[in-house]
């Protein structure tokens, strides 16, 4: 009987709880232990070290990051110690065992001025702190040694936190206008199927070790998500389209961020779903929480 022990950090993040409610709803065989900073610090490289070895563990899913945009660019060191030394200290824990270790990377590993997908083995150029900090985490995997599979993923949203999603909804709800830009470009990323995708791995024991993008399929601005978020909650709101200029910040976001998902359809055999999709079921999700609070 499959009884590896799963152990997933960040779970309470936007990814964490997806995979908490996932495993709980589909009942995802395996002994899942789900942690956050209260029940283990991944920053303390002994504590991660003991924690991975007291409870046997086969498989980690690291869903912790430091991901305010923002506010990485004032405080580097505290970006750097969830992005990178975190993660060195669970792949360094995880070396020359016989486990896995599954780690979700961004798009902002790259500097967004391509006009095509993005594969995994294109330059990783990063202009932002959060994604040379991401990427320095995905270098501390490779040099480890551990069994890996790191999943770059784009614009995730959920029923969870804070998001995109339920940014616009709040909105939308109470203005009659709303400017969202139009010159970034990307796909959104609805956690229950990066969720469901990481699930179907572990299940599947398919662990071909290698980097792998994970997005919804399709093409969008902000603009057009926040056009059909609008659409779908049938509020008279106004979308209208502005340039990235128009919202000054320090962060150099990427102006296209598209990943291509060819390979992680091909290798690991996962289907992904078109990003109208998905958000029509994260809505009607948000839709029937709405009327039973």
């Amino acid at each position: 009987m499959y009884s590896d022990n799963i152990l997933v950090t960040g779970a309470n993040g936007q990814l964490g709880r997806s995979l908490r409610r996932e495993v709980h709803q589909k009942g995802w065989t395996g002994n899942w232990l789900f942690t956050d900073a209260a029940e283990l610090d991944i920053t303390d490289n002994t504590a991660v070290a003991r924690h991975i070895a007291e409870n046997d563990i086969s498989v980690v899913v690291n869903c912790a990051a430091y991901t305010n945009v923002d506010k990485a660019e004032d405080d580097r060191e505290a970006a750097d110690l969830l992005n990178n030394v975190a993660v060195a200290n669970i792949a360094a824990a995880l070396a020359g065992k016989n486990a896995v270790f599954i780690h979700v990377s961004t798009d902002y590993v790259f500097d967004g001025e391509s006009c095509i997908p993005y594969k995994e083995d294109d330059a990783a150029l990063p202009c932002s702190v959060y994604g040379i900090t991401k990427k320095r985490g995905e270098d501390a995997i490779l040099k480890s040694g551990c069994r890996y599979m790191i999943f770059r993923t784009a614009w995730l949203y959920s029923e969870y936190g804070r998001n995109f999603v339920k940014t616009m909804r709040s909105l939308i709800s109470s203005r009659e206008t709303v400017n969202v830009v139009f010159d970034q470009v990307g796909t959104p990323t609805y956690a229950a199927d990066l969720a469901g995708a990481i699930c179907k791995v572990i299940c599947s024991r398919n662990y071909e070790q290698g980097i792998y993008h994970y997005s919804n399929e399709g093409v969008c601005s902000w603009y057009d998500f926040a056009k059909e978020i609008a659409a779908m909650s049938g509020y008279d709101c106004k979308i209208q389209p502005c340039h990235s200029s128009e919202f000054p910040s320090r962060v150099r976001r990427p102006h296209y961020s598209v990943l291509d998902k060819s390979k992680v359809r091909r290798v690991l055999g996962l289907e992904v779903p078109y990003w109208r999709d998905s958000l029509e079921r994260c809505m009607d999700n948000l839709d029937k929480t709405d009327k039973n609070q």
